[in-house]
């Protein structure tokens, strides 16, 4: 199965709450009036779409209806389909790699996926015959340090680590000193999810940042943001509180194919600002790509556009 294929298949539940319930709507609908206006905002809300979003999706749809650009119902889902493919568009690199060692930190709460993610991203690059570098520094979650180890393995690329519970800082110094003296092309670090408040969190990563600065001045060159698909417009606040402490270049999304709210998607690049760079629709090591928006939205209006 081609990866297109496997993310329309991981799409399957926000298609089922999302793209068919706008289907049903279309259909069941005489015209673009007040009523199907409300009722298509309260399914792209229950997608998660975002309230903001929302609104400028329905201000859209309301507008090209008066200026007749949309004559009918049946119009409306080629529309969304086109308007969201400019929104989501962006013209940047997935990941900009260059400097050498390209330094790249990823953070985000525990739970999200954030060690797998970097393990799959290793192994992503590694079968491009980059050389990779992994740094352990999330040396207070159990076994992080193992579960990357083992990713290192598969991937075919180093990784530094020291003991639970050691100063993420020293690992990370250690990390970088070994991508320079091994002129590794790219260096991934796993940072400290299990913070209990946003000083904590603060603090953690501008000790790291200062680390990283001090041995590369230009570096970190991306900073990834982990989050959960599933956990719909939580993303959006775990999202806003790691953009107040730390420079997120891009976010990765986990877990698209357990969710019925993949329209986080869209609010993630509408309200934050942010690009999502890469996706994840399901647990094998393939099912990880970088994120292609025109792919997404036609994945996403598959069923429906046989219908259209």
């Amino acid at each position: 199965m081609g990866f297109f294929e496997r993310l329309k298949e991981g799409l399957s539940k926000t298609r089922r709450n999302f793209t068919e319930r706008i289907q049903e709507l279309v259909s069941f609908s005489a015209s673009i009036d007040e009523d199907f206006l409300e009722e298509l905002e309260m399914i792209l809300l229950s997608a998660d779409v975002g309230v903001k979003t929302t609104e400028k999706l329905i201000k859209a749809v309301r507008d090209a209806a008066k200026k007749n650009e949309i004559k009918g119902t049946e119009e409306v889902i080629p529309f969304l389909k086109k308007y969201l493919s400019e929104m989501l568009a962006d013209s940047g690199q997935r990941t900009r790699i260059g400097a050498k060692p390209t330094v790249i930190l990823v953070v985000g709460v525990n739970g999200v996926g954030k060690t797998t993610t970097i393990g799959k991203l290793a192994n992503y690059f590694t079968l491009f015959k980059y050389k990779v570098v992994l740094a352990a520094g999330d040396t207070f979650r159990a076994a992080a340090s193992e579960q990357l180890t083992i990713w290192a393995e598969r991937a075919g690329c180093d990784i530094v680590r020291h003991a639970e519970g050691a100063d993420p800082a020293a690992v990370v110094f250690d990390a970088l000193k070994a991508s320079i003296a091994r002129k590794a092309d790219i260096l991934f670090i796993d940072t400290v999810g299990r913070l209990h408040n946003k000083a904590n969190l603060m603090n953690e990563l501008e000790k790291v940042h200062r680390i990283i600065k001090r041995e590369i001045p230009d570096a970190p060159h991306e900073t990834f943001l982990v989050l959960d698909a599933t956990t719909g417009q939580n993303a959006i606040n775990q999202a806003k509180v790691f953009m107040e402490t730390a420079n997120v270049t891009g976010v990765v999304l986990t877990k698209l194919d357990g969710t019925a709210k993949g329209g986080v998607v869209i609010a993630i690049k509408e309200e934050l600002g942010l690009p999502v760079k890469w996706i994840g629709v399901g647990e094998g090591i393939m099912d990880f790509r970088p994120f292609e928006p025109e792919k997404f939205v036609e994945a996403l209006f598959e069923l429906t556009s046989k219908n259209t």
